[in-house]
């Protein structure tokens, strides 16, 4: 007789249907990986022409390229923390507390990133110029930081929601303070939760155009400078092999975070 904890066995259709889906999302990144090493630097054709390392040192060599990806680390980097603790504060005083307009509160704080890209920048810059600060780093790290709040809240106040009530009132009882019950209580469950949460918001303030467009300066992040390089046809393959670079990088930190996180996901499945 077949064991009782025997694991299910998807139907074929299924496994059909997810191996599409997967074949749909990653195969234009795959078409970026080929046409980085194209002797081409005009069409896309297949089969290439020919394969080279040339774009790689070319693209090393372009100092635009390097100014953009630096501001669009320190802008993620910025708007990341900013939200990480704007966020933070935000789900420990809605998740533990009752008032009236809770609710409506939390759909005013999901609009910025609900609402089109477009809208958000346009508000954005109507208030850079009722301000009169001059747009840049500061402009771009701060609308970044409107739409990067609502992620990190997302994710810890779903945590602190998770978290017995009773934890910390016991704490209290025994003499802790506040900062200590936050320390030693609440501090390391929401450790994943900030990851996550961080993880997401750094990801989205990185490819962000649309808000970026109407809050940055005269320096580029990188999302522009890909926007600007790709209606220069002979800088395709440049394009392309920044982006491989991209990829690649951003993959360490999503494996790093798989892995300190899956803890986790053993706990939550027993």
């Amino acid at each position: 007789m077949p064991s009782d904890t025997a694991p299910d066995r998807a139907p074929w259709a299924l496994k059909v249907a997810a191996a599409a889906v997967l074949a749909f999302l990653h195969l234009p990144v795959l078409v970026i990986f080929l046409y980085a090493f194209t002797t081409d630097d005009r069409v896309y054709s297949f089969p290439l022409p020919g394969l080279t390392l040339h774009w790689f040192g070319v693209a090393a060599t372009r100092s635009d390229m390097w100014a953009a990806l630096r501001l669009s680390l320190a802008v993620a980097t910025v708007s990341t923390l900013a939200a990480t603790l704007l966020g933070t504060l935000l789900a420990l005083g809605m998740a533990r507390a009752r008032f009236a307009g809770r609710d409506a509160l939390t759909v005013l704080f999901t609009l910025p990133i609900a609402l089109p890209g477009i809208i958000t920048g346009m508000a954005l810059l109507a208030t850079i110029s009722l301000t009169g600060i001059e747009r840049g780093f500061v402009t771009i790290a701060l609308g970044h930081a409107t739409f990067c709040i609502v992620i990190v809240y997302n994710n810890v106040v779903g945590r602190l929601r998770r978290i017995p009530r009773s934890w910390t009132e016991a704490s209290l009882d025994l003499g802790a303070s506040h900062w200590q019950t936050f320390r030693h209580v609440l501090a390391p469950h929401l450790a994943s939760a900030w990851l996550a949460g961080g993880m997401l918001a750094f990801a989205l303030s990185f490819d962000e155009i649309i808000v970026t467009l109407f809050t940055a300066g005269r320096e580029p992040t990188l999302p522009i400078w890909f926007f600007n390089e790709l209606f220069r046809p002979r800088n395709r393959p440049v394009t392309n092999v920044v982006a491989v670079m991209v990829v690649v990088v951003t993959l360490i930190p999503v494996v790093l975070a798989a892995w300190l996180t899956r803890g986790d996901e053993d706990q939550g499945a027993r």
